[in-house]
């Protein structure tokens, strides 16, 4: 960390954890079974590490299992990205009360999580964590653990480069790429948060992993866990 921040507060958040359709939708997604538990469902495998890592540290977690295709918690509501090409066409009161029943309250819980640690300490960590599916519009991807910062923000710039450091240390055959295979500056939770909380005191990661380690052998899965959690007690004691 850089030495201005001094150990942060950790909160953990996972905003597409799960593929759950609510009962009062299951007309809609009815047929859907596949798409739903593709990557387009929800981010495969992740629910289980973002749980044990806010364990592991003590932090607080917050997580959906709502899948992403009725709402995309981690999308402003403006953005078209926030509604799926399913649930786009329903009737804007429809869409209102989705936002007002499932994204609002998520993402009111998650600002309430950091406000309060931050409240009681220096600085604040938020990792949301993320899965991501091996192939792209054809094209196999090369990362297998991304770390997502705005390159604007001094404090995640530094500590995103000295995790991958440390994650290279500790494994150097693991391909971690920063901001990749996404920018960290597009729309997402953490981009709010750092307009709300600023750049002084609050740092917003979003951890991506490759979907191979979670759907791939049990042992190497495990391995990638342990490894991720070993390199954060570099920062969080």
């Amino acid at each position: 960390m850089p030495d201005s921040y001094g150990a942060p507060a950790l909160v953990v958040s996972c905003e597409h954890g799960g593929n759950q359709v609510p009962h009062e939708f299951a007309e809609l997604f009815r047929g859907r079974e596949k798409l739903l538990e593709s990557h387009r469902g929800y981010d495969i495998g992740i629910l289980p590490f973002a749980e044990r890592l806010a364990g592991v540290f003590a932090a607080p977690f917050e997580a959906s299992s709502v899948t992403r295709l009725l709402v995309d918690l981690n999308r402003s509501p403006g953005s078209r990205a926030c509604f799926s090409e399913i649930s786009r066409p329903l009737a804007p009161t429809e869409r209102a009360a989705i936002l007002r029943d499932y994204y609002e309250p998520y993402r009111r819980r998650v600002t309430e999580r950091v406000a309060e640690r931050l409240a009681v300490g220096s600085s604040v960590l938020h990792l949301s964590v993320h899965s991501f599916t091996p192939q792209f519009d054809g094209r196999t991807r090369k990362t297998e653990v991304g770390l997502l910062y705005d390159p604007a923000h001094a404090g995640e710039t530094d500590f995103c480069r000295r995790w991958r450091e440390v994650l290279g240390r500790l494994d150097p055959a693991l391909r971690v790429h920063r901001n990749a295979p996404y920018r960290g500056t597009s729309d997402s939770l953490v981009k709010t948060l750092r307009q709300r909380f600023g750049s002084d005191r609050y740092l917003g990661i979003e951890l991506e992993i490759n979907q191979k380690f979670p759907v791939g052998p049990p042992q190497l899965w495990q391995d990638i866990q342990s490894l991720l959690e070993q390199s954060l007690r570099a920062f969080l004691g």
